[in-house]
């Protein structure tokens, strides 16, 4: 592929479309080319030689700080100066693995950091990148609401001006220096309108009689008013007032709502972890299992009990069994770097996931309760149904706009003595100066207004249908998240009684001594995956728990984000199943590290068929 290729095929259609061409296309081809010089290291052949830009900005115009420069830097080498390097066929793969595992895995060194349950949570509201989005999307409601308080409080202004003036007369001029100072303190009115009282000081000084005392001054303290009585009157006047203290409390809902479904994702990814881990577990004890089944065949071979094809069976199980538990270490791996990213950690954290030291006890509820509760407790609802007020609201202002226009204005206010040129102030009674207006304005042109009452109540319709949508939801998610922890616990209870069955039927096989490779290759893997569906179910049985706290609106956390557990809820120890049999001895070799392959087949075994 040329280098052209690269161009956007929308520029390329520019260049090359017959007819088209003009003083603005050549424009266009040379910004495209300029900045393509700079991305792809050349200028790509179909919009080359075009010319240049025109008043185009040139060097002169960069900047040395990369935050204000037109033409960030682009690391974008020519593939000439990059190089692949091809692997060797003879190359232990095998080895490289077992490095990314001992590398990318858990950590046993003294000083690694040791994730537990609560210290998860703790650490996801300490450095979650997520949390701490959410915690400043709280803030910012605050800082708004702080902001739309303050516009309704007292605001004092005060503001200088100077003004320098002239006029000639014959080429003689006479200047003038005024200046005006206002301080002035306004304040809106809860039903509409506003008051202000200002204080307004003013000095002119004729230059050219600066020597007979050409300076004058005057003060006055005026106090006005403006009312709406008909339209923009009442609780429309402070609607965003009402809004911004409403939507703060959406947002503590929002955010209180966060905490507890991050809980639940961060407990959700520490049982999935733990249970892959479980998964390896259980592959390193069928790898080990396989590889004396293994021994055992080709000693039978050898005795000449068993036909040779029996050894390349139980030789293929090895090998699959090897290939399970590489891809069930990356996956872990995978699991565990995405873990540490969303704790907000390092990825080259040595950390390690301790196991967990207890769990919840199922509830005992009726789904038609758990609705209730649900309808009741879910704060995501409850700001569903009070957004469904603000839109009814919404209504009733877009209905105020009809009205029309009648204002109030009003103002009083005293100043200085006009035959005193020296400015001095007194506040007299009897020299008062004041006017009241009234404006009244038809309303003969409301289409904008009466559209905007038809779009206010399509959205409180529509925000109507929403809630009661989600009310519905509301409802089903509750009575399903009661079904699905009836449902782990069956299937938990299932997993364990196939593990249970397996094992017999494995010893069973073992105590024969005409068994079937193939027989016993399948009854192990059968209780394999025995062993990762109870694991599975278990886990299942965790997040269904903690799901139903979170939709039905029970779960709490407290401040430092760990788990609440609410009265009867008491903690009960991690179930350890024991295992029986020489089969289910886990081998002694690390999760994450070498396998202990020691060519198990004997120095004599034949080739995988």
């Amino acid at each position: 592929m040329t280098l052209a290729r690269c161009v956007p095929a929308l520029t390329v259609v520019l260049c090359v479309l017959p007819g088209c061409r003009g003083p603005l296309d050549a424009r266009i081809d040379a910004v495209v080319a300029e900045r393509s010089r700079e991305v792809y290291g050349a200028t790509p052949r179909s919009i080359a030689g075009t010319g240049g830009f025109e008043g185009g900005y040139g060097e002169g115009a960069r900047s040395p700080d990369p935050a204000t420069a037109f033409t960030p830097s682009t690391t974008n080498p020519d593939p000439s100066s990059l190089r692949y390097t091809p692997a060797q066929e003879a190359e232990d793969v095998a080895s490289k693995l077992t490095r990314y595992a001992e590398a990318g895995g858990e950590s046993e060194d003294a000083d690694a950091l040791v994730i537990t349950f609560e210290r998860a949570l703790q650490q996801a509201q300490r450095t979650g990148r997520d949390f701490l989005s959410a915690e400043e999307s709280y803030l910012l409601a605050a800082i708004r609401l702080l902001i739309e308080r303050h516009n309704w409080s007292p605001r004092f202004f005060n503001d200088t001006s100077v003004e320098l003036s002239g006029n000639s007369d014959d080429g003689v001029y006479d200047h003038a220096l005024s200046i005006i100072n206002t301080l002035r303190v306004t304040q809106r009115l809860p039903f509409g309108g506003s008051v202000e009282a200002s204080y307004i000081a003013r000095a002119t000084d004729e230059l050219r009689e600066t020597a007979t005392q050409g300076y004058t001054s005057s003060n006055d303290l005026v106090l006005s008013g403006n009312v709406p009585l008909l339209r923009g009157f009442g609780t429309v006047a402070r609607e965003s007032r009402i809004q911004a203290e409403r939507d703060l409390v959406y947002a503590a809902r929002d955010f209180e709502r966060f905490r507890r479904t991050l809980l639940v994702d961060i407990a959700s990814d520490y049982f999935n972890l733990l249970a892959s881990r479980d998964r390896i577990t259980n592959q390193l004890r069928d790898l080990d299992a396989q590889r004396r089944r293994n021994q055992e065949t080709i000693e039978k071979v050898r005795a000449g009990r068993l036909d040779p094809y029996q050894r390349d069976i139980t030789a293929n199980a090895v090998r699959q069994s090897e290939a399970s538990l590489a891809n069930l270490r990356e996956s872990y791996i995978l699991q565990l770097e995405r873990f540490k990213i969303r704790l907000g950690l390092d990825p080259d954290t040595r950390i390690r996931i301790a196991e967990l030291e207890f769990d919840i006890a199922p509830p005992s509820i009726d789904p038609d309760l758990a609705a209730s509760l649900a309808l009741e407790f879910r704060l995501d609802l409850q700001n569903e149904r009070d957004r469904l007020a603000d839109t009814e609201r919404d209504v009733a202002n877009a209905r105020n706009e009809l009205l029309p226009d009648l204002d109030l204005a009003a103002s009083v206010g005293t100043g200085s003595d006009p035959d005193n040129v020296t400015g001095g102030f007194t506040l007299d009674p009897q020299d008062l100066d004041y006017s009241v207006s009234m404006n009244l304005g038809l309303p003969l042109d409301r289409t904008q207004e009466r559209l905007g009452l038809r779009s206010s109540l399509i959205a409180r319709d529509r925000s109507r249908r929403d809630y009661e949508e989600s009310r519905d939801l509301v409802v089903v998610d509750a009575r399903t998240a009661v079904r699905q922890i009836d449902l782990a616990r069956f299937r938990l209870e299932l997993a364990e009684d196939q593990i249970e069955i397996n094992e017999r039927g494995l010893e069973a096989l073992r105590l024969r001594d005409d068994a079937d490779p193939q027989s016993i290759l399948d009854r192990q893997n059968a209780l394999l995956d025995a062993r990762n569906s109870r694991d599975q179910n278990r886990t299942d049985l965790r997040n269904a728990i903690l799901e139903y706290l979170l939709v039905t609106g029970q779960l709490r956390v407290s401040p430092d984000g760990t788990f609440l557990p609410l009265p009867g809820m008491d903690p009960v120890a991690v179930p350890v199943s024991p295992d029986q049999g020489d089969d289910q001895i886990v081998p002694d070799e690390p999760l994450l590290g070498d396998d202990g392959d020691d060519d198990a087949e004997g120095d004599d075994a034949e080739p995988v068929s």
